[in-house]
């Protein structure tokens, strides 16, 4: 069992990231966020699950011990596999799971993609009572973290500043309670990749 891995990024490409630990090259799918904030040549620490099928073996990585420890449990809940796991993470920090079950707040795990209502409701219903080590965070406000976040990652990836700024203020305003990754996926696709060149002066 690999439960955590340690070594250099030697490439960052969606959500797959390979991470060189003493000469082996490591894949690991990561979420999204995971992914913005990690920089080829620098070291990185992970957590890992590895996830054993009949046809292959696969690696996931989490920058938290808690992510990890939340995913174990979404992979746990009847027709949740890894990749809809992930995309639970990708939506929500462990925090916001935890914060959405001790609500009953099934609707937060609708809006990921490939979980219909039923399993919504399961992965509630299964959760429950299993997540009180962490510490239940009010829903994020988009105006005020989620924001920053994602005008922070946008200018990591070469936007300016301002620009990225009033794009997702502007999507911010005009749709409510968007998860981070879902405003960066959001504003990617407003700016579009000549905004990166043709800003710059």
């Amino acid at each position: 069992m690999i439960a955590s891995l340690r070594g250099t990024v030697q490439a960052v490409s969606g959500t797959t990231l390979v991470l060189e630990v003493h000469g082996v090259g490591y894949a690991l799918q990561v979420t999204p966020r995971h992914a913005l904030g990690l920089r080829v040549g620098a070291e990185a620490f992970v957590h890992t699950a590895l996830i054993v099928r009949e046809d292959e073996l696969s690696l996931c990585g989490f920058e938290r011990r808690e992510g990890l420890d939340v995913f174990e449990l979404l992979r746990g809940v009847t027709g949740v596999g890894p990749k809809s796991a992930l995309g639970v993470l990708a939506e929500l920090e462990p925090e916001e799971v935890a914060a959405a079950v001790a609500a009953e707040d099934d609707a937060a795990f609708r809006r990921v993609s490939g979980i219909g209502p039923k399993t919504a409701k399961l992965i509630v219903i299964t959760l429950h009572g299993k997540l009180s080590h962490l510490a239940v965070a009010a829903p994020a406000a988009p105006d005020a973290s989620g924001t920053a976040e994602t005008v922070a990652a946008l200018v990591g990836l070469g936007f300016p500043e301002r620009r990225a700024l009033e794009v997702v203020e502007a999507i911010a305003a005009e749709q409510d309670a968007l998860a981070p990754a879902a405003l960066l996926r959001l504003a990617l696709a407003e700016l579009g990749p000549a905004a990166m060149t043709g800003s710059r002066r």
